[in-house]
């Protein structure tokens, strides 16, 4: 597959063209982030790591019936991907009260939530990604009612198919993000990524955190805790 132009340039990924009209190459970058770029660190191995675990975990899920856009892995830090038009919003699905639902609603860090709570988030920022609801996002005309119910749908499914998978090596999938597309045939494909940078991940007994709050919080040992979370799932890193 010919690598093309570069076409997007995101926080700690880069989308680049290919001789295909609907494949995309999808890079991970070393780069790390956090409050919407305010924070910006280089991390040695991050971008391998986070390609190699999104492969995994992307497969997972196509083998649990869930389509993906990942196609192939192309490098170490590199993957083959179908080319999406995006939707806009964020499906955020929360197991257990952390990060931003504590400080909007004073719950306590670590509630289990029963059933799991699902939000919406505009992909913006610019505007520090509001939350918005579905009349939102049929009224601006960013998904129909349709594509709403079948992100929830296969957001529910995905929580339903990882969070066993989590707990097999001792953690909670305490909650994560997820975005969607629509590909060449109008069908709804999970889109972006699935790695410790969007999702949150503590060890069952502990409560230790292994996700990107390390470096929100300046825990360190970032890529490491990384690294543990995939070797936890049977990832050889």
């Amino acid at each position: 597959m010919q690598k093309g132009t570069e076409l997007y340039r995101g926080k700690a990924k880069t989308v680049f063209t290919t001789d295909s009209e609907h494949l995309l190459i999808l890079e991970f970058r070393n780069d790390t982030s956090a409050f919407d770029g305010e924070k910006i660190e280089q991390l040695d191995r991050k971008g391998e790591v986070n390609n190699k675990f999104n492969h995994f975990i992307m497969q997972k899920l196509e083998e649990a019936g869930v389509k993906t856009q990942v196609q192939e892995l192309l490098s170490d830090t590199e993957s083959l991907v179908k080319k999406l038009d995006m939707i806009p919003v964020e499906c955020v699905v929360r197991n257990f009260a952390a990060g931003s639902l504590c400080r909007r609603l004073g719950v306590e860090e670590g509630l289990e939530l029963k059933p799991p709570t699902f939000e919406f988030f505009l992909k913006n920022d610019a505007l520090h990604d509001p939350m918005v609801n579905e009349s939102h996002i049929t009224g601006f005309k960013w998904a129909t009612e349709q594509q709403i119910e079948k992100m929830k749908s296969l957001s529910h499914a995905v929580n339903g198919i990882l969070s066993p998978l989590f707990a097999t090596g001792g953690m909670l999938l305490v909650d994560f993000k997820l975005e969607f597309g629509v590909d060449e045939n109008g069908d709804i494909i999970l889109g972006d990524e699935f790695t410790p940078d969007g999702c949150r991940l503590w060890d069952s007994n502990t409560r230790k955190k292994l996700d990107k709050d390390r470096f929100r919080q300046g825990l360190g040992s970032v890529v490491e805790s990384y690294i543990e979370v995939a070797n936890r799932i049977g990832l050889e890193l």
